[in-house]
């Protein structure tokens, strides 16, 4: 008779090795839709992939509960009063799963790059790593004309190829309000440097100037994800020819989106 020990033993060897479940391949379903839609309710969602309210709910406190997302309280539209509505997003440890490598050892070599050639060496470099980006999105943004809106969905599009989880979302103006205050409004849902931007600020300030210029108005930064926001969200004004933002855009100086950049923490 075979020993417990020895029993074991094959009982191991014959078992076949563990596959993913169904629940953790729709969770990882649910968590994309979060990453690509948030803030996102539980019903929209739902409605997205299909799944009845239950079901949706017990995969997002599963999710919840590992830590990926988070829920943000949101204001209804329209309504100034009443419960807000629950959001889910992805957290900070959420946005790390997706792909962070080497994040430490840069951050390493641009804190000694700051001891030894200042603050304005690591302005360079960031200048540098987004002239790529804006060499290779302004094809692309030029080929949609010269109507801003137009302009930034492209902008958008050309972010999420490179894995920005960009969206778009035109706002008009109505009456009484003047169309000069129409505007569309950017989010970028992921950051791959998200705790390298966090550290030095300067990476948003610059990518700021590129959609800037690319789109060929003064944008500005609401909030970020490096600050703590649930997105990055950048508003473009669409009330002025791009001819005539361009050329304001390029007569400024300096950091045009300091006041911003100071309530970037506030999603």
């Amino acid at each position: 008779m075979p020993s417990t020990r020895h029993a074991a033993a094959a009982e191991a060897f014959v078992a076949p090795p563990a596959l993913p479940d169904a629940d953790d391949r729709t969770r990882d379903r649910v968590l994309s839709a979060v990453l690509e839609n948030g803030p996102v309710s539980a019903a929209e969602l739902g409605d997205l992939l299909g799944f009845t309210p239950a079901a949706v709910r017990r995969h997002l406190d599963h999710l919840e509960r590992s830590g990926v997302i988070e829920v943000k309280r949101v204001a209804k539209a329209g309504s100034g009063a009443g419960r807000p509505a629950r959001r889910y997003v992805l957290s900070s440890q959420g946005q790390s799963t997706l792909g962070d490598d080497y994040l430490n050892i840069a951050s390493s070599a641009l804190r000694r790059l700051q001891e030894l050639a200042g603050e304005e060496a690591v302005r360079e470099y960031a200048e540098e790593r987004f002239s790529d980006m804006e060499r290779r999105y302004a094809p692309e943004v030029e080929a949609a004309g010269e109507d801003i809106t137009a302009r930034a969905m492209a902008l958008s599009k050309a972010l999420s190829r490179d894995r920005f989880v960009a969206s778009a979302h035109s706002i008009e103006a109505k009456a009484p309000l003047p169309a000069a205050l129409s505007s569309v409004q950017l989010c970028q849902g992921h950051c791959p440097i998200q705790r390298l931007a966090a550290e030095f600020p300067v990476f948003c300030d610059t990518e700021t100037k590129v959609f800037s210029r690319l789109v060929g108005v003064d944008v500005r930064r609401l909030s970020t994800l490096a600050q703590g926001g649930h997105v990055c969200t950048t508003h473009i004004p669409t009330g002025r020819p791009a001819a005539t933002a361009s050329s304001d855009a390029a007569e400024q100086s300096g950091n045009p989106y300091q006041e911003s950049n100071n309530q970037q923490g506030r999603p």
